[in-house]
């Protein structure tokens, strides 16, 4: 998600395990094990049971966890003292060079799939040129998960974009979806045969209003009217990478995720939660009908009063990011997005919770899978849950205070580290029950 902040409003986003691979081992083209996505799943559902074929994960994003993304805004932006990062983020968790291992670890901890994006910078540093050897590593990356018997969940873009493209405005700029949708057929043309789910964008509603309103995120703008103009942007992005992906070797679902908030409003408020969660929700809701899924991503509720938003409820506890511990949120907007995409099918794309009490992970998680579960008995069609997040990593503004990861990182040696919840989830995931 867009960890530096969990929902739009909010921000007022050395393991053992068997089949270990070395660092920076090169892995040759995939034998193809994973299991295919797409098709509603079948089996009745039980008070703990999920239905045959649900799909559990885990995600990451590449800025996050890769280290040395040094040539797109959001590496500028940490550089730069007037912005206000706590840190910069370096290495981060040295994953270009781990992902063998990473994977391995997704696998051994009992997952079915992996979610993590592609550094756009890395693959198209200048405009119109692309890096061979940067394709050829995303590719051997997938084809790791392949060999792993992982399902690879694909996202085209994650909050960071070239500097080339934000020297030209990046979404204010009118080019700037014709040249997404570019870069998104050549990396499939390069290795979409073995992609086996994708997303367009991750959290467009937080790339606009993080970006453009609360000038948090790069271009730290802050003019509402130019949030509205990127908004489009990014939905006109979505349909154009959707086409270029399925007009190349796109034989895999294709769909968008959000950043959903379970809005809830006090007596009086219902005009006023209308007027805040269209343009940070709906106007992409209302955009996806005919994707192949819709990604739901939450964390947490917003409160809304007449005047605007609420603070935390007094007793409610909060976590790492300042927001209240509300895992029954997911239930709220799985609902919400089922009723506003017309009954598209539903993966949770991201769930999860910033605290450095792991029990309180296992806690919320299992909270919010009831959710899940009371939805999934009521026939609505979520075929895949997803951990956010690995593991502990680069967290935007906030840099490596908050842990979201199921997996400890060392900061100087980068060994990994299984928490308790990794291998609680890992067994959920390999029971399909809680």
């Amino acid at each position: 998600m867009a960890r530096g902040v969990a929902t739009v409003g909010a921000a007022v986003g050395a393991s053992s395990c068997p089949a270990r691979v070395g660092p920076g081992e090169v892995v040759g083209e995939p034998v193809v094990k994973a299991r295919p996505v797409g098709g509603r799943y079948g089996g009745a559902v039980t008070a703990t049971n999920f239905p045959d074929g649900f799909l559990w994960g885990t995600a990451t994003a590449a800025h996050q966890i890769e280290g040395g993304n040094s040539n797109n805004d959001w590496w500028a932006m940490e550089h730069d003292p007037a912005a206000l990062c706590a840190e910069v983020s370096g290495d981060a968790c040295d994953s270009f060079h781990r992902y063998p291992e990473d994977v391995a670890m997704v696998a051994g901890l009992g997952f079915g799939s992996y979610r993590f994006s592609l550094e756009w910078s890395r693959i198209e540093p200048e405009d119109g040129e692309f890096s061979r050897s940067a394709l050829d590593h995303y590719r051997r990356m997938i084809g790791t998960c392949l060999d792993q018997g992982i399902v690879p969940v694909v996202t085209y873009h994650h909050f960071t974009h070239p500097r080339w493209l934000a020297a030209r405005g990046t979404w204010e700029w009118d080019e700037a979806p014709g040249r997404f949708a570019r870069f998104c057929e050549r990396a499939t043309d390069h290795f979409g045969d073995l992609i086996q789910m994708a997303c367009t964008i991750n959290e467009p509603n937080i790339v606009a209003t993080m970006g453009w309103e609360l000038g948090i995120f790069p271009p730290r703008v802050s003019d509402v009217s130019r949030r509205d103009v990127v908004n489009a942007a990014l939905i006109s992005a979505h349909h154009k990478a959707s086409e270029a992906i399925k007009g190349s070797k796109g034989e895999f679902p294709v769909g968008l995720t959000l950043s959903m908030a379970d809005f809830q409003a006090e007596p009086g408020a219902e005009e006023a939660l209308e007027a805040i969660r269209r343009p940070a929700e709906d106007v992409f809701l209302e955009a996806v009908g005919g994707d192949d899924f819709f990604g739901v991503q939450t964390y947490t509720r917003m409160r809304v009063g007449p005047k605007g938003y609420l603070r935390s409820e007094p007793g409610v506890p909060l976590t790492q990011m300042g927001y209240e511990v509300w895992p029954e949120a997911l239930e709220g907007t799985i609902r919400r997005a089922w009723e506003k995409t017309g009954g598209i099918p539903l993966y949770v794309t991201e769930n999860g919770i910033g605290t450095s009490d792991d029990a309180q992970r296992i806690d919320y998680i299992t909270r919010a899978l009831g959710g899940v579960q009371a939805c999934l008995e009521d026939g609505i069609d979520v075929r895949g849950y997803f951990a956010w997040s690995l593991m502990d990593n680069f967290e935007w503004v906030l840099g490596y205070g908050p842990t979201f990861g199921m997996v400890a990182v060392d900061r100087e040696t980068f060994e990994r580290t299984p928490k308790p919840s990794a291998t609680w989830l890992g067994n959920v995931a390999r029971s399909n029950a809680l």
